[in-house]
């Protein structure tokens, strides 16, 4: 895994959702999977940035077609985002976001009580703090 998480745009993340989803894929099998897709080269001049940007590694060959891998965790790179995410529309700050959701209605009761068990679960498994002197 590299040392720090790429920056990655739109379209570089979109492709390597679709390899984490896959395991592992050429960049023609991911072209073939995008709706809309750009033209097969540009598909595959993102997996060459992706490569050079330490996201993906070339695995192999299937016939002619390079098979490449992530080399990037999805949960890191994920959390990398959101905190991007928050930093640069919520100055951090998860709430604001919550209310944005639950106002767009994209949230419900059941995604709340849910993400209070997500908090209490990850309360639960914090180390203890040790009592102040």
């Amino acid at each position: 895994m590299p040392d720090a998480l790429p920056d990655l745009s739109r379209f570089e993340l979109q492709c390597l959702r679709m390899l984490w989803d896959r395991g592992d894929a050429s960049a023609k099998e991911i072209h073939e999977s995008l709706e809309d897709a750009p033209s097969y080269s540009t598909v595959r001049t993102i997996f060459q940035r992706l490569e050079d940007k330490g996201a993906v590694e070339r695995i192999g060959k299937d016939g002619r077609a390079v098979v490449y891998r992530a080399r990037v965790p999805k949960g890191a790179m994920i959390r990398k985002e959101v905190a991007q995410f928050l930093n640069t529309l919520f100055d951090g700050a998860a709430a604001p976001l919550v209310s944005h959701l639950a106002d767009m209605r994209e949230l419900d009761l059941a995604d709340l009580r849910a993400l209070e068990k997500a908090l209490e679960e990850s309360t639960d498994d914090a180390p203890a703090e040790e009592p102040s002197r």
